[in-house]
């Protein structure tokens, strides 16, 4: 690990994008980091039969390293105990947790001025841990417009009216920049068993997920005991039950959202840990036949069965919706919206509470 201190000066900050979109200004003063790097975590090697000849090279005898995560890392000056895993959701990236759209901080920096370690990850089969030991096919499908309805920035072409989203151009093309196919089939499996060698790097430490990440995260605090909590930004898919306690599946206008059964022993590592969900706004509670609002009513309805399932079996996990707190206007990706350090702010009043700073 590299110890050498790293100054990140507040006029980096206003420097501009490559894009040419302009970076908003940090009124946060330098920004000391100790040490940063990145590795690779887990994964499988795959190995084909015969001898290897350097003169007449086919794949013979020739090994490949597939399905791993990659992970880059900051820890700032005098860390708190505990870092924090930042893991994306669907077609994103680390970048999720980076520099927001419109230039400001994410995240990443949001956490490393409150003293946390930050370790953010590209999942197994996606960004800069591409390399996937199972074939798929990436075409240039166009869904720029799907992702403006489904991540509730508004309904295409018109943004909700308190969107917490900046509506420049050059914000919206940065955010449609920042989506990313998956190089191989998604699979909760691999990215857990990913995640689960990636806190045996980190020792201890929180865990936050981003929409279909959140599935993933359970199965990793199930099979890694470094998972000290989780911090959980609108879960979208694999909600886990005990197997015979399954909610009913969930049909919407953007199809049926269904539990998903593991052990009730594995369950019950889920009752462990602090855990807290947040949900955005602009999504009703009641169906609809709009299809990116009713996606959004049936994960926010089974995440509150998945919340009375844990603390029924014993746990400490709780739900919040922003709306019902008088915080108004979050797209689905709350971390990176306008209002993201008064979200920042919630977060680490939990993680306070819990004793987890």
């Amino acid at each position: 690990m590299n110890t050498t201190p790293i100054l990140f000066s507040a006029a980096m900050a206003m420097a501009s994008l490559l894009s040419g979109c302009a970076m908003s200004s940090s009124n946060s003063g330098p920004l000391m980091i100790k040490a940063q790097g990145s590795f690779a975590a887990g994964g499988t090697v795959q190995v084909t039969p015969g001898n290897y000849d350097n003169n007449k090279p086919t794949t013979a005898g020739q090994s490949f390293h597939g399905d791993h995560l990659y992970a880059f890392y900051q820890v700032p000056q005098n860390p708190k105990p505990l870092p924090i895993v930042m893991l994306h959701g669907a077609f994103q990236s680390a970048r999720s947790w980076e520099t927001t759209s419109d230039g400001r901080e994410g995240f990443q920096t949001l956490f490393l001025r409150r003293g946390f370690p930050v370790y953010l990850v590209d999942q197994p089969r996606r960004g800069r841990a591409g390399n996937s030991t199972i074939a798929t096919t990436t075409e240039p499908t166009p869904y720029d417009q799907l992702f403006f309805d489904q991540f509730r920035l508004g309904k295409w072409p018109s943004y909700f009216d308190n969107v917490q989203f900046d509506r420049t151009p050059e914000t919206l093309e940065q955010f449609f920049r920042s989506v990313t196919p998956n190089t191989g089939p998604y699979n909760a499996d691999v990215i857990s068993d990913a995640m689960s060698a990636l806190f045996a790097k980190t020792g201890p430490a929180i865990l936050f997920t981003h929409s279909q990440g959140g599935g993933p995260g359970w199965l990793t605090a199930i099979k890694s005991p470094n998972v000290k909590a989780i911090v959980a930004f609108e879960p979208g898919s694999g909600f886990i039950f005990p197997q015979g306690e399954m909610p009913s599946a969930m049909p919407s206008a953007a199809g049926t959202l269904s539990p998903e059964a593991v052990p009730l022993s594995d369950f019950q590592k889920l009752t462990r840990i602090p855990i807290v969900i947040y949900y955005g706004d602009n999504f009703p509670v009641e169906p609809t036949t709009e299809r990116g609002q009713d996606n959004w009513r049936v994960r926010l309805a089974m995440a509150r069965l998945w919340v009375d399932a844990i603390n029924r079996h014993g746990g400490d996990a709780r739900l919040v919706h922003l709306p019902q707190i008088g915080i108004r206007g979050n797209t689905h990706f709350l971390m990176s919206d306008l209002n993201n350090v008064q979200i920042a702010d919630l977060v680490s009043k939990f993680l306070s509470e819990k004793k987890l700073d």
